[in-house]
């Protein structure tokens, strides 16, 4: 996989779904590499505010980001 990430750290964006309607913050982004150094996948950590404290998701994929902005 040759692809970069296509969205930023700090990017803001609003996850909508049945069970969450909040404003997501993307924190950090994890590549994974094979043996011979090339970068198989790659998830997005992002925050959100729960009870007043920060949660991060750690397995938030690029679909759900471009769903959510094109919305």
């Amino acid at each position: 996989m040759t692809r970069e990430p296509k969205f930023a750290i700090g990017l803001k964006f609003k996850h909508y779904g049945r069970k969450h309607n909040n404003e997501l913050a993307i924190v950090d982004i994890y590549k994974t590499y094979n043996n011979a150094g090339e970068m198989v996948n790659f998830t997005y950590g992002c925050s959100h505010e729960f009870l007043g404290q920060s949660v991060i998701n750690y397995d938030i994929n690029e679909t759900t980001i471009s769903r959510s902005l094109w919305k």
